[in-house]
């Protein structure tokens, strides 16, 4: 019997992002991608404010992304 290992971190809420959201993650990290050097809370807020994501998902988002060497 395999079981496959639960995502952990950040990454463990994509699979609800992209059920609420009805987005790919990709899409998500794109856009923080065009942030350019906006720091975490900026981010967090930019994903908030003008896409609606929740806190939670949006941190989880940013947090994703920066810990990936994208700033």
């Amino acid at each position: 019997m395999t079981t496959e290992a639960k995502p952990k971190g950040p990454a463990s809420y994509f699979p609800t992002i992209e059920k609420t959201y009805c987005k790919p993650v990709s899409h998500w990290l794109a856009l923080l991608d065009a942030t350019g050097d906006s720091r975490h809370a900026e981010q967090v807020a930019f994903l908030k404010s003008e896409h609606k994501l929740g806190h939670g998902h949006a941190n989880a988002l940013v947090a994703y992304h920066r810990a990936r060497g994208a700033t």
